[in-house]
């Protein structure tokens, strides 16, 4: 169920075509592009649950970027354009920040996250705030991606009954749907990029430290960031231009400033010609089918004139022991610095123990999983505590200079590449998530950016091709990824099948 109901009648067509990279000249008006998208959404997603909430006041910002325009400002490629937020980003638009969670029901802040002024400032139009995995999810080991107590658990709209993936599902759902023309979503470890492989979208997970973090409901400042989920390349390097900045209040982004770039302005078809990516063997074997398929993107990468280099073993085993550690303590320290930071007359629980009460006594909560991640991260005892130091040194090491960096370097590589995921799975909330594994745990931990492309499909269902690279390296891997892109467009239109259709 959609609060903040601002729906119009009439057309319930596809979303006009007012994507970030069309000619200038082709562009509907924002109030035209913003009534397509509350009409799509409208139309869809009672069918998807992608969308929590609509901004109250988007079509009055659409028309006043219209009055702009017609006064001769324009404020780049992004004007007028709507965009959805997930829903642990906070926007002074009236809406609350939920992170899908009951217990924060009633969190309008009246605040913008940084990076919401940023899309702003750029011209974009914030259409509402998108269903996610609730509390981004780490609740939970045997969680449902894509649910949550708010929004109820998103569609895939390929097939229906197959996960979006999470914790970003409904920002990929909404956007592969044609609901919205972009989405921000979150990552901690392959919240962005899953569910922008199994959406079939490009989603980009940055540096940590390009991207403001600031008023966003967190789990780890050591791993998190936003990025942007897109149907193309260059629209996700357009975005990430406006969002990529220094904050004073997130000590992480103090480099920022001086590594942004404009993303979009390098994008070139030849970008593969001449260059050696380090191909990850190790993060094969999600399925026969994504196999197959990530074998052609090799031979298509190969005739755009890149040389492979494989790369067969890696143990992650150490890296994942180490993160484990670093997100259970960083969960209970950093949400209670958010929680502490709302308004107590709307937000009653002021800390994780507080949520947990919270969870205990109130059934839908608890309906379909249980808290058991939230009971580890409140056993925690802070940054003091010898195991966090050192688990956190270890992982950073042992994914960052010990990882990636050595893979190149002993590769000759300027990238890695890997299958993202495989397909997705089915929904089953009595058992919760399938999941078969993905290539996001060293570029989550390091702290490195990785970005997913489309790449083709496995029985209808999307796979992404991974390029992951060193620390700021967005504008090498989002070329990589254009050029492969526009070589092979395996992007299709989802068909929002009921399931996989078997052959007789």
């Amino acid at each position: 169920m959609i609060k903040q109901a601002l729906l119009i009648g009439g057309a319930t067509a596809a979303l006009l075509a007012m994507t970030a990279n069309a000619q200038e000249a082709a562009k509907p008006s924002a109030v035209s592009a913003t009534e397509a998208s509350l009409a799509a959404i409208k139309a869809k997603n009672d069918q998807l649950h992608a969308v929590i909430a609509l901004n109250p006041h988007a079509l009055v910002d659409a028309r006043a970027l219209d009055a702009e325009r017609k006064a001769g400002k324009v404020r780049g490629p992004l004007h007028g354009v709507p965009i959805l937020l997930k829903d642990n980003i906070e926007s002074a638009d009236d809406t609350a920040t939920t992170a899908g969670s009951l217990a924060l029901k009633d969190n309008v802040t009246g605040r913008d996250a940084p990076l919401v002024k940023r899309l702003t400032d750029a011209g974009m139009v914030i259409l509402g705030k998108a269903n996610l995995s609730e509390w981004a999810n780490i609740r939970s080991s045997k969680s449902i991606s894509g649910w949550s107590a708010v929004g109820g658990t998103v569609r895939n709209p390929y097939v229906l009954d197959r996960s979006a993936c999470g914790s970003s599902s409904g920002s990929g759902a909404a956007v592969a749907a044609g609901l919205v023309p972009a989405a921000i979503g979150t990552e901690t470890d392959g919240s962005v990029t899953c569910p922008a492989a199994i959406n079939g979208l490009v989603g980009l997970k940055p540096t940590v430290g390009l991207v403001s973090r600031t008023h966003i409901v967190p789990i780890s400042h050591s791993q998190d960031t936003a990025g942007p989920m897109t149907r193309t390349v260059t629209d996700a390097a357009l975005i990430l231009t406006a969002i990529a900045g220094s904050d004073p209040a997130d000590p992480a982004t103090r480099e920022a400033d001086a590594r942004k770039t404009d993303y979009a302005k390098g994008l070139s078809k030849d970008a593969l010609k001449g260059v050696t990516l380090a191909v990850a063997r190790f993060y094969t074997g999600y399925s026969p089918g994504t196999d197959a398929v990530f074998e052609q993107a090799l031979k298509d990468l190969k005739a755009q004139g890149a040389t492979l280099v494989d790369v067969k073993d890696f143990d992650e085993g150490p890296i994942g022991k180490a993160e484990g550690v670093v997100l259970y303590t960083e969960l209970k320290v950093d949400l209670n610095a958010y929680l502490a930071s709302t308004d107590p007359k709307k937000v009653r629980t002021r800390t994780l123990e507080d949520v947990i009460a919270f969870n205990k006594a109130t059934p839908k909560e608890l309906e379909w999983f249980g808290q058991e991640t939230f009971d580890k991260a409140q056993a925690t005892k802070g940054y003091d505590d010898p195991a966090y130091i050192k688990a956190a040194a270890d992982a950073k090491r042992l994914a960052g200079p010990e990882g990636i960096d050595r893979i190149l370097k002993e590769t000759g590589a300027v990238a890695i590449v890997a299958p993202t995921t495989g397909p997705a799975w089915t929904i089953d909330p009595l058992n919760g998530d399938h999941y078969g594994g993905s290539s996001t745990t060293l570029p989550a931990v390091a702290g490195y950016p990785h970005l997913t492309v489309p790449m083709g499909d496995v029985g209808g269902l999307p796979v992404g091709l991974s390029f992951i690279g060193p620390a700021w390296s967005e504008a090498r891997l989002l070329g990589l990824g254009f050029a492969y892109e526009q070589a092979t467009m395996r992007r299709k239109e989802p068909k929002f099948l009921p399931t996989v259709v078997l052959e007789k």
